[in-house]
């Protein structure tokens, strides 16, 4: 695990060592352990480490036996030792225990085809000086972000895009082309960075530059064709096997290994299964918040300690009161980019306190999206219970949703929040229906908000075009594989962990498991009303049924709260007409409404507020170069006033 970064000049200019260490002193928290870099002529390409196989042989770049060959490699590969000793019986000759290896002798041995034979976790750049060509590439499903900068002089790659900032010429600039999808979704979907001239290497992409031409193609995607005819017995067995399968797969490394647990399913079932491969207790970690109301809905340790006690864990709990106004500058600069989705301050947190014990962690990101677990995949079911009612009664019933008051910070307030939103969309098709639970505000909002409004790309438009499935739940399922997955959970996931070099690994999103549930037929997954059917069903017999069926909850914070009542200085402040005007982005009384039809409950405001707030914060820190910490004592200052 590590951060990995290099370039290649198109002008044939020799690529200065400098220019790479530059680059790789600005993800130093990457990768702590060590650091290498190769350069041949016009390419160079670096890393940064974190060793966690082959501790001491593992340092990169590797090369193959005639130094043809240089890799430098962030991920694990899991399958790693099946591959060495295929191409050990073929001749290869390894010259470290890295996992990593493998990939230079694969690539001689099959060419561009040997990213089909990877079980992983990765992006890479591979040099071949025969052909002098350079190749770049991201794991199927985007666990690791890959960030690329090319203009007419060179092509420069980095796993994070302010390693990019730090090359000779390149400053930061915002890209106002993607403010409308960012306000819609509340992240920035992939191809598209917020920095204008970098974009992001989609998941399961290969990019070559051969003597100057730039190629670059999808190598995997996974397919809309449903196997109908097996029971559902036949797919509770084979859940069951390919959970178990990758679980086991994914515990290897040389340090030691713990795993997250909010007592959901998903992280219930990845300890459920680390426990079966080992004799030795799992090391486990959960994060609570003290406080009031808001704060309670979010405490999910009782849950979590039940789930240690079953299955014997070194269970470590925190309970914060985190300071948000010291950490939002310093986790921003971190993301690269702003998010509106405060798991990433979670995520943060809880990755900073299991740091202290382990530098690798299983996390359960991805079951949701894999086998139907968010309430809004319901939208379908409930909407058709609805079109038995009388159309005059169902216009009442929107009439009256839209008075009803919104807080997802309240038991009663939010079951309102939910029922507002669902009667809303009731009567749209299903497409607009789904994207009307996802968007954080509405196209027509974001036309009225935005000071110089045009054409923009619309992710999710375009990820329903591509998702090919005839049920509704499976082309739900589909749109987030492409997008919130992988530019919003785990690009936060990967951003917050490594923020502390520890390296966090998705057993729920390995590609064979991806390619079993995207067969799965959608009355499988979510049946009767009854969320992930075919998981739970699976798992019953590991665990308990009030864990199994509990109410789920987001892993975030109450940060809605927060805004109207600690926080709310501070927002009033970032988003006064002064600043709103002077950033010249949006029509500041249009941001002002938005914050009195939060505080009065009205709307339930959090992630639009928070996506405005986060792009000011990191418009401070990039655009006008900044430091976080200078950033954070300006809040600060806000907030003692």
């Amino acid at each position: 695990m590590c951060g990995i970064h290099g370039l290649y000049r198109f002008d044939g200019r020799p690529v200065e060592p400098a220019w790479l260490t530059a680059m790789g002193n600005v993800t130093q928290h990457r990768g702590p352990d060590d650091e290498g870099q190769h350069i041949h002529g016009a390419c160079g390409i670096a890393m940064r480490r974190l060793s966690i196989i082959d501790l001491a042989g593992g340092h990169q770049p590797l090369s193959n036996h005639d130094d043809s060959l240089w890799l430098v490699c962030n991920g694990e590969i899991y399958n790693y030792r099946e591959l060495r000793s295929e191409l050990q019986a073929k001749g290869y000759q390894f010259k470290t225990g890295s996992d990593s290896e493998v990939l230079l002798h694969l690539y001689d041995a099959e060419g561009d085809a040997f990213v089909h034979r990877l079980n992983g976790m990765f992006d890479f750049a591979l040099w071949d000086a025969r052909r002098e060509r350079l190749l770049i590439g991201r794991d199927r499903i985007g666990v690791k972000p890959l960030y690329v900068l090319q203009d007419a002089q060179q092509l420069a790659f980095a796993t994070e895009a302010k390693a990019l900032l730090a090359l000779p010429g390149v400053r930061a600039e915002l890209d106002t082309a993607v403010l409308p999808s960012y306000l819609q979704l509340g992240y920035v979907a992939a191809p598209a960075s917020m920095f204008k001239g970098i974009r992001k290497l989609p998941p399961a992409t290969l990019l070559s530059v051969e003597r100057g031409q730039v190629k670059q193609w999808c190598y995997w995607q996974l397919s809309p064709q449903m196997h109908t005819g097996r029971s559902e017995a036949d797919w509770i067995a084979q859940v069951r096997a390919g959970l178990e399968r990758s679980v086991r797969m994914q515990m290897v490394s040389d340090v030691p290994i713990g795993a997250f647990l909010s007592g959901g399913v998903d992280s219930s079932a990845v300890v459920a299964y680390m426990a079966r491969q080992t004799s030795e207790p799992i090391r486990t970690y959960a994060i609570g918040f003290e406080g009031g109301e808001a704060e309670a809905l979010y405490n999910e340790l009782p849950y979590a300690r039940q789930v240690a006690q079953l299955f014997g864990t070194r269970h470590r709990e925190i309970v914060v009161k985190p300071d948000v106004v010291d950490l939002l500058p310093q986790l921003l600069w971190h993301m690269d980019e702003p998010v509106a989705d405060t798991a990433f301050i979670t995520t943060y947190l809880v990755s900073q306190f299991a740091r202290q014990d382990v530098k690798v962690i299983l996390s359960g990101v991805g079951g949701d999206e894999l086998f139907g677990g968010y309430r809004r995949y319901l939208g379908g079911h409930y909407a058709r219970k609805l079109q038995v009612l009388p159309g005059w009664l169902r216009g009442l019933l929107a009439g009256a949703a839209r008075k009803l008051p919104a807080d997802r910070h309240s038991g009663l307030l939010n079951t309102l929040r939910l029922a507002k939103g669902f009667l809303a969309s009731a009567e749209m098709d299903a497409d607009a229906r789904y994207q009307s639970y996802l968007q954080v505000l509405s196209q027509d909002l974001i036309a009225r908000l935005l000071l110089k409004p045009g054409a923009a790309y619309d992710p999710l438009s375009a990820a329903f075009a591509q998702a090919g499935h005839e049920d509704e739940l499976n082309r739900m399922l589909a749109v987030d594989m492409q997008t919130q997955l992988p530019d919003d959970l785990l690009m936060l996931t990967d951003k917050m962990s490594m923020a502390v070099s520890l390296e966090c690994r998705v057993p729920l999103l390995d590609h064979e498991l991806l390619e079993l549930a995207a067969s799965m037929p959608a009355a499988i997954k979510v049946k009767g009303g009854v969320l992930k059917h075919v998981m739970k069903s699976a798992l019953s017999d590991l665990l308990p049924q009030d864990i199994l069926h509990r109410k789920k909850r987001g892993f975030g914070t109450p940060m809605g709260a927060w805004l109207k009542k600690e926080l709310a200085p501070l927002l009033r402040r970032l988003l006064s007409p002064e600043v709103v005007g002077a950033r010249g982005l949006f029509v500041p009384t249009v941001v002002s409404g938005l914050i009195a039809d939060h505080e009065a409950n009205r709307i339930d405001g959090t992630d639009a507020l928070l996506a405005l707030m986060n792009l000011e914060i990191w418009s401070r820190i990039y655009l006008d170069g900044r430091t976080a910490a200078d950033v954070a004592h300006e809040l600060k200052s806000y907030l003692a006033a």
